[in-house]
């Protein structure tokens, strides 16, 4: 089984490199990428990079590229204080884009950029637990005053680059599988990362151990 792992955010990949501290980095288009051998499954790893745009291209790059059986998603997210707890990983169900602003018509973008991903390859019961979820995603960390929207489109966490990964991945016709931790809450009038980017990385790096010691327990219940 081809296995590619998108790490997007720098603070993400910084704790990747700093967690696996031999690894032979070599570079694409998009950013760093390297391969890793964990738990016996081989696995290439690219930094795909933070956003929409850089995550589109990346995982477009990567699907053409080396035409992997399966993309697998590791990465940080906010989650909404009362809807989600610090700490819980998040096993995407669907996604979908906030910060799309149409002014001359009705279309619905956001629905349009939407994506549900078919999770029916991995076998259940899942190796551990995990919130199976909606995650919103914006160029944007999260805004305050849109939490109580996003809480009301089933969302219980937010992200940057989710929603792009999702969709083309669709578009493809590619396994995604994405697996997100919560590193911060947000309310309707604070995040407690904001202004705070030391603690932040300091929960990513513990978040991205926490996946990458779990992802051979996932990759061991995929069907393919």
């Amino acid at each position: 089984m081809k296995i590619v792992v998108m790490i997007s955010a720098n603070a993400e990949w910084k704790a990747a490199k700093k967690i696996f501290s031999r690894l032979e980095i070599h570079s694409s288009p998009y950013g760093e990428t390297a391969h890793l051998n964990l738990g016996g499954f081989d696995l290439k790893l690219f930094h795909s990079g933070w956003g929409k745009i850089a995550s589109a291209g990346a995982v477009q790059y990567a699907i053409d590229h080396d035409r992997p059986d399966l993309i697998v998603n590791l990465g940080s997210c906010g989650g909404f204080e009362g809807a989600i707890n610090l700490g819980d990983i998040v096993l995407v169900e669907r996604t979908f884009i906030y910060d799309i602003v149409e002014l001359m018509g009705d279309y619905d973008f956001v629905e349009y950029y939407a994506s549900t991903l078919d999770l029916g390859w991995v076998a259940e019961p899942y190796p551990f637990p995990v919130r199976k979820g909606i995650l919103a995603s914006a160029d944007s960390d999260l805004p305050p005053a849109r939490i109580a929207y996003l809480k009301s489109q089933g969302a219980i966490a937010g992200d940057w680059e989710s929603g792009a990964l999702a969709w083309v991945a669709k578009k493809n016709a590619a396994r995604l599988l994405i697996l997100r931790g919560v590193t911060d809450l947000v309310n309707e009038d604070t995040g407690e990362a904001y202004d705070n980017l030391a603690l932040f990385e300091e929960r990513t790096e513990g978040v991205m151990r926490t996946l990458f010691d779990q992802l051979p327990g996932w990759l061991e219940r995929v069907r393919i």
